[in-house]
């Protein structure tokens, strides 16, 4: 049930701590307000009960409905004879209700009543004797508002506008943290790619500045040293293919025995394929520009170069969409993967392409030997081989290790996966981007 992103917690932490602290202000705001409101109530009744037994001591018989009268007219209180039948509703037994109870009682008397309702009408009903040693009993029935806590109508206008504003500031906060770090977390994906970033800004809190300055020093580092990393590569393929080249010629015109020269040929042979790979897996894929490419028309010419080299690979091509991609990159990968079946998988190779849901799926297929589900992921990091049969021992370890770096730059999955058919099966998953 937590959110997933740093903004939704952060706004939520922000958002309860207001919640909580208002509800705490709230609730010490309504016990400290009971003791002097309850005080305040007590006293006004009191005044009342007095009020009416001087009335009533002091006016002549004739005189007093008028002056009943005059009590409901103005003041809205009314004077009831206490009955023993009469069905008394008492007030619910809150903390305020005992501290107006005690505070009547000390102004009233220890047989003073008070109730919600007395026979089904509401009101602030409270009983008083007009002399201690008098039996009989009245109710003076005032408003019922006058022993209501006037609370909730003020917290409920300015209480939501402080909750409200505060919300406001709470996800100003999380705003100001989290989008310094989304921006971050894109820039680290491009790097991820090998692609460069635009320098993040280097503004707001210390914290996220320094934060900023260092990654943008880092992919400044990671750009420079694969700069580097390319053209000392470079350097050394070109050196080592010149001597390469005249020592191909000389063993072509110096050796006279055919099985001598064809090995030594073999041997140098196998040398320019591994530079060449060794370049393949340096080369900086962000070179490339994406370009909007038809994936089936690019499929169908792989297949026929492996047709035209004498490489008869089935092919099952769905019709699929065209999309943002580096042709090159994913031709070296697809080529990868098929070298890979046609050396190791028992001269039986299928291609499969076919759209599914916004992706295109890519798959290669062989009857070979396949490989141990728990050496997967180790085959697909750089200079790792497997000592079985589907390693040859003069290789370089990089083909798994190029293709699964071209597919993570285009966003995609690289997968390989147990052939129901017996064998392999290598999958490239690409995402549909237009």
């Amino acid at each position: 049930m937590m959110p997933r992103t740093l903004l939704a917690r952060t706004f939520l932490l922000l958002a309860l701590l207001v919640l909580l602290t208002t509800a705490a202000w709230l609730s010490l705001f309504r016990y400290t307000d009971a003791e002097p409101r309850a005080r305040e109530i007590a006293q006004l009744s009191a005044s009342a009960v007095n009020l009416i037994r001087a009335s009533l001591f002091a006016a002549a018989p004739e005189k007093r409905p008028g002056l009943f009268a005059e009590f409901v007219t103005r003041e809205g209180i009314r004077l009831l004879p206490a009955e023993p039948e009469d069905r008394i509703d008492l007030m619910p037994e809150t903390r305020f209700v005992a501290l107006l109870r005690r505070e009547l009682a000390a102004r009233l008397g220890e047989h003073t009543r008070i109730a919600a309702a007395v026979d089904g009408v509401p009101g602030f009903w409270v009983s008083f004797r007009l002399d201690d040693h008098d039996e009989d009993e009245y109710w003076l029935v005032l408003p019922r508002e006058r022993a209501a806590r006037d609370f909730a109508s003020h917290w409920l206008t300015w209480g939501p506008l402080a909750i409200g504003l505060a919300l406001l500031v709470a996800g100003y906060i999380a705003t100001r943290i989290s989008r310094p770090l989304k921006a971050m977390a894109r820039s680290a994906a491009l790097v991820g790619k090998g692609q460069q970033p635009t320098p993040l800004p280097e503004k707001g809190a210390e914290e996220l500045r320094e934060l900023a300055h260092a990654f943008n020093t880092m992919a400044a580092d990671l750009e420079r040293h694969e700069k580097e990393r390319s053209e000392v590569l470079a350097g050394i393929s070109h050196d080592l293919r010149t001597p390469l080249t005249r020592l191909r010629l000389e063993a072509e015109l110096s050796v006279s025995d055919d099985s001598a020269r064809n090995a030594v040929v073999a041997d140098i042979e196998q040398m320019e394929a591994v530079i060449s790979q060794f370049m393949d897996y340096a080369r900086t894929e962000s070179g490339e520009p994406e370009v909007l490419t038809e994936v089936g028309v690019l499929l169908s010419a792989i297949v026929e170069r492996q047709r035209a080299v004498g490489r008869p690979l089935a092919a099952e091509l769905a019709e699929l969409p065209p999309t943002l991609l580096r042709p090159k990159a994913i031709t070296r990968a697809v080529i990868n993967l098929i070298d890979n079946a046609w050396k190791y998988g028992g001269g039986e190779v299928t291609l499969l392409a076919a759209a599914v849901n916004a992706e295109i799926c890519l798959k290669i297929a062989d009857r070979g030997p396949g490989l141990p589900a728990d050496q997967v992921e180790r085959l697909k990091r750089p200079f790792t081989r497997l000592e079985s049969a589907r390693t040859d021992v003069t290789g370089t370890g990089l083909g798994l290790a190029i293709v699964d770096r071209v597919v993570r730059l285009h966003g995609g999955r690289f997968e390989l996966l147990e052939n129901p058919d017996g064998g392999l099966l290598a999958q490239i998953i690409l995402p549909v981007r237009r």
